[in-house]
């Protein structure tokens, strides 16, 4: 498989050396952010994440610890996520979008909607060993209806992942979405909900397709007229990671970015947790669909350039 990140091993990488350098960009009078710039951006995740033993073999000191006394703001953010797992990252914004008053449903919708199930039962695994309670249990205490019950069906990691596509199959289950919703009074939530988070992607994307023909309406616009608030969002979030996921990723930067303000949290998840995955695909859909480069309007965003991932 071709990867489509941004960020490449760096050849001959040694933690140990790396260290050394994190150490001096930290030592003495002010801190050399450039020079944790370019390291860190010049790493993969797992090349990264043996930096923290590293330093505690050679210094003696926590590696996490001494950053956080050293950086701060969206930089000291963005540096935190860059040194933990892909798994323990999603744990951890999970967990930030559930503790508290209120909920960050558009961070529970995007992580969990867009994760393989591989992914998503390392979430759950890291997500009980650091926080004692299961991911499952912490959706369930937090959100209600069927909001709830899309998000417990996506934490399951449990989609179909059958590379194959039975046509017939796919016409029966566009048929049961019409039936489910455009062609009965009311909406069968439950009904979308047993057919987007269990079948494969590659039939979902003949489902799609059946249902624009079956009834002349996009799959997103009958969620839309059928749906609301949260479970719409989720519903439609489904769909987009199925049908295109780096564009997905590519509209939720945009809007990140749009308005008064950077939503900054958003930013970084999705820089942080796609660069190594998809981000040069989210790139190519981001000039395309909005008319200029993701790099020249994080550039020109409040958030400033150090997010980019060159």
């Amino acid at each position: 498989l071709l990867a489509l990140g941004s960020i490449k091993d760096y050849p001959g990488a040694d933690p140990l050396r790396d260290v050394e350098v994190l150490r001096k960009a930290m030592k003495g009078f002010g801190t050399d952010e450039n020079a944790i710039i370019e390291l860190l951006g010049s790493r993969t995740n797992k090349q990264r994440v043996p930096m923290v033993a590293a330093y505690k073999t050679t210094y003696g000191k926590d590696l996490i610890h001494d950053l956080k006394s050293e950086l701060t703001g969206n930089f000291e953010k963005l540096v935190l996520a860059m040194m933990m797992s892909p798994a323990h990252f999603d744990a951890y914004e999970l967990r930030e979008a559930i503790k508290g008053a209120g909920t960050d449903e558009a961070c529970l919708i995007e992580i969990l909607s867009s994760r393989s199930n591989a992914e998503i039962r390392e979430i759950n695994s890291v997500y009980k060993a650091e926080y004692g309670k299961s991911l499952e249990d912490a959706i369930s205490s937090d959100t209600s209806g069927h909001f709830r019950r899309l998000l417990v069906s996506l934490c399951q990691g449990n989609r179909d992942e059958r590379e194959t596509v039975d046509i017939s199959l796919a016409k029966q289950d566009a048929q049961k979405l019409y039936a489910a919703g455009e062609n009965k009074v009311g909406t069968d939530e439950s009904q979308f909900n047993a057919i987007l988070c269990a079948r494969s992607k590659p039939h979902l994307r003949a489902v799609f397709q059946e249902y624009q023909q079956m009834c002349g309406r996009d799959i997103e616009k009958s969620i839309c007229r059928e749906m609301s608030g949260n479970v719409e969002d989720g519903m439609v979030a489904v769909v987009k990671c199925i049908k295109n996921t780096p564009a997905y990723f590519a509209e939720r930067l945009h809007k990140a970015m749009q308005g008064a303000g950077t939503k900054d949290r958003t930013l970084i998840r999705i820089m942080v947790s796609r660069s190594e995955v998809d981000m040069l695909d989210i790139r190519v859909h981001y000039v395309r669909t909005y008319g200029k480069s993701l790099y020249t309007h994080i550039s020109v965003s409040p958030a400033g350039p150090c997010y980019y991932d060159s």
